[in-house]
């Protein structure tokens, strides 16, 4: 069997340390749960994409850890497809593999195959889009009747995989159907994201959908929809793998406190860094 730990949203900055109080109360948990592996599904930091630091010091937190720990980038790691101030780019992306690796990866444990989708390039028509769809093709075909997990940080969609374009949220439509087909074709068997800091297990088909929470703070309703699917918790997500199987249990982490970024968004994301 092979435990690993989904952690999400740490937003963890040197200078901006209005979370950073939840850090310590995570490693503590992490240290009692005897897991095999982390993986990190983005928003590492409070603002990598554009501050060098916020990286360097993420990556020395995480190598604290007395476990191995995989990571995909959130948009606050990489930027967003074609935005305005903060578009993911090449530059960005040299910055994150410079600090945390790879941003798309494979790891094989047990009878499967989890694989890490760098999520902010879809819809960003960025050449590396292409090279990353291109690489998920080949590695779930050379998978070798291994089961197939993907970590990502932000959902395939929020209510329906038909859905129209939910901007910030999930991926766009062209994208978001490119993907869903490959699901279909490969039979992929959990998709595991970040991004929303809610909590959320359900299933499209055979697909199991889980939205892993925050650990650094929750959304209030004046900046995510009143009516948005999913519960807005603090915590972690544990996974056991065991031959072709699987269980999900999400996870209080005792000791985290109920940050709300509303009360300090003007801090933290100024204006000009979020328009």
């Amino acid at each position: 069997m092979t435990r690993i730990l989904q952690i999400s949203d740490t937003h963890l900055s040197p200078t901006k340390r209005h979370f950073h109080d939840n850090w310590r109360p995570l490693c503590d948990w992490i240290a009692r749960q005897n897991a095999d592996l982390i993986i990190h599904t983005g928003d590492v930091t409070v603002d990598g994409a554009d501050v060098e630091e916020d990286m360097r010091y993420c990556s020395a937190l995480l190598r604290t850890l007395d476990v191995p720990v995989l990571c995909v980038p959130g948009n606050h790691d990489v930027g967003e497809p074609k935005h305005r101030h903060q578009p993911v780019n090449t530059k960005r992306l040299e910055r994150w593999r410079r600090h945390f690796g790879p941003d798309h990866w494979f790891h094989d444990v047990e009878n499967w195959r989890l694989i890490g989708l760098d999520s902010m390039l879809f819809g960003s028509d960025e050449p590396a889009e292409a090279e990353q769809f291109e690489w998920l093709e080949q590695t779930m075909h050379d998978a070798d009747g291994r089961r197939i997990a993907w970590f990502t940080h932000r959902p395939l969609f929020i209510e329906r995989p038909d859905e129209g374009d939910v901007g910030y949220w999930a991926p766009p439509p062209a994208p978001r159907a490119r993907l869903l087909e490959t699901v279909h074709d490969h039979n992929v068997s959990l998709i595991a994201s970040g991004h929303l800091h809610k909590a959320r297990d359900v299933s499209l088909g055979e697909v199991r959908l889980i939205w892993g929470p925050s650990s650094g703070f929750v959304v209030g309703a004046t900046l995510q929809p009143a009516n948005m699917a999913g519960e807005a918790r603090l915590g972690a997500v544990v996974y056991e793998f065991k031959g072709s199987g699987f269980t999900v249990e999400f996870a209080d982490i005792p000791g985290l406190a109920p940050f709300r970024i509303d009360d300090v968004l003007h801090e933290v994301y100024p204006p000009h860094e979020t328009a």
